[in-house]
């Protein structure tokens, strides 16, 4: 199986479900259509400025997954064609697609993604970005701007440390109140890390309050928690307005 990552930018308008549905069809379909695995998508925010046309966040989605190799070809084809048929009227639409262990100069790609979250970047820029590093990296249709969101989406998440995981923890109404080790064991969590200094024990407990997002950091899946102020020296999972700066 041959390792990949794959990126969608601008599918969307004001109207149509978020780039983050498609991308969920799309790895979707590379499990059912060319018998790939896949792990669940990231959501990673760029820079918004009035220089740069979006339609409500500028945010663009990533996902990895493993296919053979022999089907890499078709399945990239494929993206394209349900990019096409799919995004809304009025979008830029972008796709990249980087084979993990052929990609030469990682760090560019990277420092790519970073500079994407702070600056105005342009398409040739991004087309030049793909070539040297022999990722795959098209448009299709409208201005194709979404090529500079999809080269970076795959240069966040090669980093490992910025993008939110799309959706939300589907946590059991009996599970409010969980234990560090019970939480990792039974819901799909790398670590659970703390923002505000300590370090959960696998003992502590946990009280999930509200919808409960994780995020990416060091390449894990990470729940952030901060101490619960009641003083029972428990953790708590971050309120929506706290994660949004992941």
């Amino acid at each position: 199986m041959t390792g990949i990552l794959v990126c969608i930018d601008d599918t969307d308008n004001l109207e149509s479900k978020g780039t983050g549905h498609l991308a969920e069809i799309l790895r979707q379909d590379i499990e059912s259509l060319f018998g790939g695995k896949t792990t669940r998508i990231t959501r990673h925010q760029l820079f918004v400025s009035e220089d740069i046309p979006y339609t409500s966040h500028n945010s663009t989605m990533c996902f990895r997954g493993d296919i053979e190799d022999e089907h890499l070809e078709e399945m990239i084809r494929y993206a394209g064609e349900l990019l096409e048929k799919l995004s809304a009227e009025g979008s830029d639409p972008g796709l990249c697609v980087a084979v993990e262990e052929r990609i030469k100069g990682i760090d560019r790609l990277i420092n790519f993604g970073s500079d994407a979250t702070c600056r105005v970047l342009t398409k040739e820029q991004a087309y030049g970005l793909a070539a040297d590093t022999g990722v795959h990296l098209s448009e299709h249709g409208g201005t194709g701007g979404g090529v500079i969101g999809a080269i970076a989406g795959v240069g966040l998440r090669l980093g490992g440390n910025n993008g939110r995981f799309k959706g939300w923890l589907d946590v059991k109404e009996v599970d409010r109140r969980i234990t560090v080790s019970e939480l990792i064991s039974g819901y799909d969590i790398d670590e659970i890390r703390s923002v505000s200094g300590g370090v959960p024990r696998p003992e502590d407990t946990v009280i999930l309050d509200e919808r409960i997002k994780t995020v990416l950091l060091d390449g894990l899946c990470v729940l952030p928690v901060k101490e619960d102020i009641s003083g029972n020296k428990d953790w708590k999972n971050l309120s929506k307005d706290e994660i949004r700066k992941y």
